[in-house]
């Protein structure tokens, strides 16, 4: 049997299957409390109790992983719902029935406005069932210690249980819920454990599966021997680092890290700079603007770690689904479609004075550490942007300056903008959602953001062409780049480095050292032709359905 969910994930592993048990079931609704406010007084203690092991867990944790935790504690300790739950408890409700129905419900109101709000609602579920759990005196829902390798199977993952798995005991991870934005997915992309979700059955697999992350596919096998897959250990045995094709055209493999944690962590594991330094993390749980000072102690905790090497910063990303209280503004229809990204900078407002300080911030953070600071704005439409924030980092010292492309409109006039710029990145998750018109953070659509689709590949190849002939490089920092075989394509394509979550560097380093740059133009030239991204992938491979001419 074979099922097919959303590419998560990428990578390919195999083994036993490990099914995650459900959380406790809906809790009665009586008997009715005989004193209300010591029931009620329950309630406070059992969410930090909750806070607490999740807290520990956080701290335990780097990067994108600590980033989710600290997010769901949030959410543990949530003031509306520990009042709601005890105006429940006033009503009748026990203690434990009462949190369900607050919980639930939250959760249903955040699953009713879709999008990346809507994916919250599974983690708001999370959040409930533990401190129900807590109060019923049973035990924490989630995964289990694990001390075999396994794949594991559930309905859904929260954030805790995914964060605390450890590459190489979780081999993959196949969910029937989320999407490509879950918090499942987001951290198993930083963990480098292949997975799928949104896989309709899954918890019905057999005793052994094959689990591809890059094309969606979970296969039931009759064995363990069967099971037994190329994966990511082997990939890391057979990558020195460097990355280069078998014919020696290097294209550097770097990482795309939020704080000094995740940048350590991929030093760690060979990345050869940044090119994706998502700076906004200093700002986002922010009520107003941080100071120079404070953003450059974290900007010099990534910058550090990479000292005498390249780090590509992205200016503020805010706005759409980053709203910020300090630079948020009212009224806007289409946030997605509106003040986001370099705009910001551009309207009048705080919005110029927040980007010279970072600027200023970064610089500092430059001289400071050594480190070979490259600069790039967000959502860049046209030549004028681009020349607009080059003249300012070069203002503030800064000499590499560059954008990202994630609008259509500067793919079609990409050699103008390299006219103005030092380099150029392309952010693939907004380019497909811009170029589809189809929310990236909505699971519905999720096949139109697939960075297989031929129309993706074609624009790319834009870029490519116009690198060529003017001599600016380009560089992917989306996650289409941290798919091993796609990442052959792109730098067919004409990239000239790939930046991804530090646990897909391995993989894409032994991937692209199997293929010789002619190897990969061919390949990139195959997908574009396809009429499908299931047709590209088959043409990248090679595969049966080229061979025959479908």
């Amino acid at each position: 049997m074979q099922l097919t969910g959303i590419p998560a994930s990428p990578g390919r592993a195999g083994g036993r299957v490990v099914r995650v048990a459900d959380a406790p079931g809906e809790p009665p609704v009586g008997p009715v409390p005989t004193d209300p406010d010591t029931e009620a007084d329950r309630i406070g203690p059992a969410m930090e109790v909750v806070a607490a092991r999740l807290q520990a867990r956080a701290d335990a944790a780097t990067g994108d992983a600590r980033e989710v935790l600290e997010a769901t504690i949030t959410m543990v300790g949530d003031p509306a719902l520990l009042d709601n739950a005890r105006g429940l408890v006033a009503a009748g409700r026990p203690a434990a029935r009462a949190v369900w129905e607050a919980g639930s419900q939250f959760a249903d109101m955040l699953a009713g406005m879709g999008g990346y709000l809507g994916e919250r609602a599974a983690d708001v579920r999370d959040v409930r069932d533990r401190i129900v759990a807590e109060l019923l005196g049973l035990p924490a829902p989630g995964v289990a210690d694990l001390s075999e390798p396994c794949v594991l199977v559930a309905a859904d993952l929260a954030p805790a249980d995914t964060a605390g798995l450890q590459p190489g005991i979780a081999l993959a991870l196949v969910t029937e819920q989320g999407g490509p934005t879950s918090h499942t997915a987001i951290l198993a992309r930083s963990l480098g454990i292949p997975a799928v979700v949104g896989c309709t059955g899954a918890r019905s697999l057999g005793e052994f599966v094959i689990v591809d992350g890059a094309t969606g596919t979970v296969d039931e096998v009759s064995s363990a021997a069967e099971a037994r897959v190329e994966g990511a250990a082997a990939a890391r045995a057979t990558w020195d680092g460097t990355g280069r094709t078998r014919d020696g055209h290097l294209v550097p493999l770097l990482a795309n890290v939020g704080d000094a944690a995740g940048a350590a962590q991929a030093a760690g594991r060979d990345a050869e700079g940044v090119g994706l330094f998502r700076t906004e993390l200093a700002f986002l749980a922010a009520t107003e603007e941080p100071s120079e000072q404070r953003q450059r102690a974290v900007y010099d905790g990534v910058l550090g770690a990479f000292g005498g090497r390249p780090v590509t910063a992205r200016t503020l990303d805010a706005g759409a689904d980053k709203p910020l209280p300090f630079l948020t503004l009212d009224g806007e229809p289409n946030p997605a479609l509106g003040v986001r990204g370099l705009r910001i900078a551009r309207v009048p407002g705080a919005g110029a004075d927040v980007l010279e300080r970072q600027l200023a911030a970064l610089a500092a953070a430059a001289k400071e550490t050594g480190a070979e600071l490259k600069v790039m704005a967000p959502m860049v439409a046209t030549a004028e942007e681009a020349r607009f924030f080059v003249e300012r980092c070069r203002v503030h010292g800064i000499a590499s300056a560059g954008v990202m492309i994630e609008i259509p409109a500067a793919v079609l006039t990409a050699r103008e903008i390299m006219a103005a710029v030092d380099f150029v990145s392309v952010g693939t998750n907004d380019l497909a959602q811009y170029l589809f018109a189809a929310d990236r953070q909505s699971g519905p659509v999720a096949a139109l953001n697939d960075p297989w689709q031929p129309a993706l590949l074609r624009l790319i190849r834009l870029l490519g062409e116009a690198s060529a002939e003017t001599g600016v490089p380009v560089g992917v920092c989306g996650e289409a780049a941290a798919d091993p075989l796609l990442a052959t394509v792109l730098v067919g394509l004409g990239a000239a480095s790939l930046s991804m979550g530090s646990g897909s560097l391995a993989a894409v380093g032994a991937a692209l050292a199997e293929v010789t740059l002619e190897q990969c133009r061919a390949r990139a030239a195959a997908a574009c032709a396809a009429p499908d991204p299931a047709a590209a992938r088959a043409a990248a491979r090679g595969g049966p359905d080229v061979l025959s001419g479908a």
